[in-house]
């Protein structure tokens, strides 16, 4: 387990903790969340600079492929961490 401490201004934080966001659970599905939105983006701006460089869309295999390298790698980087 990681502990983070972050310097929050007074209102911000009194409200995040009035909407219940202050707790390890909520934090952790922001996080995730976030991280899904970093993801699908960076997706995105793949796949435009795939169009403008005039490639041919992925295939579903291929992306699947890609998605379960991706995943590999984080389940590496995340089994060497621990």
């Amino acid at each position: 387990m990681t502990r983070i401490q972050i310097d929050l201004p007074d209102a911000t934080a009194q409200a995040a903790r009035d909407a219940g966001l202050l707790t390890p659970q909520a934090l952790t599905q922001l996080l995730k969340d976030a991280m899904r939105r970093q993801a699908a983006q960076a997706l995105l701006a793949g796949a435009v600079r795939a169009s403008k460089a005039g490639r041919q869309p992925l295939s579903m295999e291929e992306i699947q492929a890609e998605v379960n390298a991706v995943r590999k790698k984080r389940r590496a980087k995340a089994s060497s961490a621990a």
